[in-house]
């Protein structure tokens, strides 16, 4: 897969309705200066690029945001509640607000239908870390 169009192409109607639904949610918050990308032809990831913040300790762009589709469920990268106290109890208040259920590893949002997520308090994560914001955390965070 060479972009993100043809990766959503090749899915299943329902796959590419959930995931596209999720894109949708993602790219309407995104701050100013994340850019998409797919990784490994299979991951919709929002990154800072090299050109804006090159010193990543892995020399790949900075992740933000993830998305894809797994073999039983989707999975959300969701790096502002990971790195993020007050985010996560953000997070986690939102989703039982709504009514749902949160099933969260470290970043990785697990879902397995559109229903599951509240798509609002994604937008709301999403929209938390201006690219500049973000940068000083991920530094502050590889000084400790």
């Amino acid at each position: 897969m060479s972009d993100v169009t043809d990766y959503l192409d090749s899915l299943p109607a329902e796959d590419k309705k959930v995931l596209s639904a999720v894109r949708k949610t993602i790219r309407k918050n995104l701050p100013k200066g994340y850019e998409e990308t797919l990784y490994y032809g299979k991951y919709i990831t929002y990154v800072i690029p090299l050109s804006r913040y090159p010193k990543t300790y892995n020399k790949h762009p900075l992740s933000y945001v993830g998305l894809t589709k797994q073999k039983n469920y989707y999975t959300l990268y969701m790096m502002v509640p990971y790195g993020d106290p007050k985010e996560l109890a953000r997070f986690k208040e939102g989703f039982a607000k709504a009514g749902k259920k949160l099933d969260m590893g470290k970043s990785c949002v697990h879902f397995k239908k559109l229903d599951d997520l509240p798509l609002d308090v994604i937008g709301e994560s999403v929209a938390r870390y201006p690219v500049d914001e973000y940068i000083k955390r991920y530094e502050m965070v590889k000084r400790k």
